[in-house]
């Protein structure tokens, strides 16, 4: 299923957040990315009602199975392509910003190839 790069951002969003504060709800949500509360509440139930995320009486997010896997795929290409950009030597916010919009539109196959290569770039370095 094809989803908008928005949910995609957002998906991966709390992923990092429960990896860096444990526990997320939407006003971490809004806090990391600078959006209004109205327009994470608005989300957060467009994610809930795709089946995506599951909040709490308490308000905190989990990502379902469906959801993790979205967010774990566009974390890898993010952590990959700013990593790759800023070995090109580009500046890092600059890396991390432009690996945030290519993340998104990178083939899969494309994704893999550039994974492959730069792992087998690593061995042989070693």
């Amino acid at each position: 299923m094809k989803i908008q790069e928005s949910a995609e951002n957002y998906l991966e969003t709390i992923l990092i957040l429960k990896n860096r504060i444990g526990a997320v709800r939407s006003i971490d949500v809004v806090n990391e990315l600078n959006f209004t509360k109205p327009s994470i509440s608005r989300a957060m139930s467009l994610l809930r009602s795709g089946g995506f995320i599951e909040m709490d009486k308490g308000g905190f997010i989990t990502l379902t199975d469906s959801g993790r896997q979205i967010a774990d795929r566009m974390y890898e290409r993010h952590r990959l392509l700013s990593g790759f950009l800023v070995s090109l030597g580009v500046d890092e916010k600059t890396a991390v910003e432009d690996a945030c919009r290519m993340e998104h539109v990178i083939s899969a196959e494309s994704f893999e190839k550039m994974k492959q290569h730069i792992k087998d770039m690593q061995n042989e370095s070693k």
